[in-house]
């Protein structure tokens, strides 16, 4: 076999581990908001490309000492993002190798201007509890849903925002 074939080979081989892992393994998706002074996470979502979203909201979810995904910013302010992935350990049992978080100006650029306000009133005054999911209410995951679901959505405002810095990719 010659040389340009087996580098062919390891190559079509490593693309294929890159595809199987990227297919299997969780990406975390953090709203981080700044509007409001110091940063928090307002909501965050774990993505699969088999599974979707499935919805987390920050309050509820904690490491060890009861430090929740809200308050990562202030609590670990020298590595905030793996202390998200801790969290995720603890409370949903899945490290995320990948943390996608995407800023208000991004948010709205993608989906729609008021989108924040939208959430923020699906959450508050059309009976969504703002929380984990309780039987017989609506959670905040159903809030941000309806909310991106009203709005229009702009697949064009996602590389300009990436390259603006509103989204930025963190490898944990």
């Amino acid at each position: 076999m010659s040389k340009v074939k087996v580098i062919l080979a390891i190559i079509v081989v490593i693309l294929i581990a890159l595809l199987l892992f990227t297919i299997t393994s969780p990406i975390l998706i953090i709203a981080e908001d700044t509007t409001e002074g110091s940063p928090g996470i307002d909501m965050a979502a774990k993505f699969t490309a088999l599974g979707g979203f499935d919805w987390i909201y920050p309050g509820s979810s904690v490491n060890a000492n009861g430090q929740t995904l809200h308050n990562v910013h202030q609590d670990s302010p020298d590595d905030p993002y793996g202390a998200a992935r801790d969290i995720m350990e603890y409370s949903y049992q899945f490290s995320p190798h990948l943390i996608i978080s995407v800023n208000p100006e991004a948010a709205e650029g993608i989906f729609g201007a008021g989108l924040i306000d939208n959430i923020r009133a699906n959450d508050a005054y059309n009976g969504y509890s703002g929380s984990e999911n309780v039987q017989g209410t609506m959670s905040r995951g159903d809030a941000v849903d309806t909310a991106m679901n009203s709005g229009t959505f702009n697949p064009i405002a996602i590389p300009t925002n990436i390259l603006m810095g509103n989204i930025k990719f963190i490898f944990v």
